[in-house]
């Protein structure tokens, strides 16, 4: 089983309703609205999934409904954050059971692992599974980096293990990651703040965020750069910036949600313990918000290029 590890793959957020039960009726707007505007993928469950607040019910009801939803036009992935190697395996099991066609995955949670314990886990759970695996590489908020040396490790032994969702804010990492592995480790890259750039360097896509509320403006970024039309990339990515800078924030959540229900494909209903913005802090991301509303591009034609 392989999938292409190229284009814009929304991290997308979980609709809740104001009882806090799944909204599926509206996240399926939200869906709709990605596939409209060209996406190549759709990853469920990841920070902006509010995943560590699922059920394992609720996560497996996304995954079925979203595979149906989406009816093989893109391929469908469960991101894997989890404390423990068996439940790793578990939700990979039932990932694949429910029709997803890939898996994301973070380092073991909570728990600072120690290089060898990382590399352990995630062949583990590779070898578990016949599904390909992008791994997510965020030292900066999970604490845990996967180094160039424990992807060599773990590239010798699992060849479902395909990319990796490069998130250190380190650029430089996609020139040594091409230098050491060539194309046997595709980079999506997975800081909106950073995404332009990174995909001039080398990266082969995009986890993207702000997509949850501006599917368009992102993958119109994405074709342009792919098509050389690297200036008309810049323009929308410069009138972009104030709002994916909402992506860099621990109220990430909460900030992208809240630009969905501005552009009407989402709601700012999030779950406990997270809470919908109030005060002053809502007036500042509101502005940005309306700021960036005001003054949208016209987009270039930029799909089938």
């Amino acid at each position: 089983m392989s999938i292409k590890w190229e284009g814009v793959m929304p991290a997308v957020t979980t609709q809740f309703t104001a009882n806090d039960e799944l909204d599926l009726e509206l996240f399926k707007v939200n869906i709709k609205a990605q596939l409209d505007a060209g996406v190549h993928g759709i990853v469920l469950g990841g920070t902006l999934g509010e995943a560590s607040t699922l059920t394992d019910d609720e996560r497996r009801i996304l995954t079925r409904e979203t595979v149906a939803f989406v009816k093989g036009k893109v391929p469908v992935l469960m991101n894997i954050a989890e404390q423990t190697t068996k439940a790793a395996i578990n939700l990979a099991k039932t990932a694949e059971e429910d029709g997803a066609k890939g898996l994301m995955m973070l380092p073991p949670m909570r728990y600072k692992a120690s290089d060898a314990e990382v590399v352990e886990y995630f062949k583990a759970v590779a070898n578990s599974t016949s599904l390909p695996i992008m791994i997510y590489n965020n030292p900066v908020d999970y604490k845990i980096e996967v180094t160039l040396d424990m992807f060599a490790e773990l590239l010798k032994t699992c060849p479902n293990i395909q990319a990796v969702k490069e998130s250190t804010r380190d650029t430089t990492n996609i020139t040594r990651i091409k230098n050491r592995f060539g194309d046997r480790l595709a980079i999506m890259t997975g800081v909106d703040t950073l995404a332009l750039e990174s995909l001039i360097l080398g990266a082969d896509g995009w986890v993207a965020g702000l997509v949850d509320a501006f599917p368009a403006e992102t993958v119109a970024i994405y074709e342009l750069q792919k098509a050389g039309r690297i200036k008309e990339a810049i323009a929308i990515y410069r009138w972009f910036m104030p709002l994916l800078e909402l992506d860099i924030n621990p109220k990430l959540v909460q900030y992208i949600k809240l630009a969905s229900a501005y552009t009407k494909i989402g709601s700012e209903y999030v779950r406990a313990p997270r809470l919908v913005l109030e005060g002053e802090e809502r007036k500042t991301i509101i502005k940005i918000i309306e700021d960036g509303l005001k003054t949208r591009p016209t987009l270039p034609a930029y799909k089938k290029m």
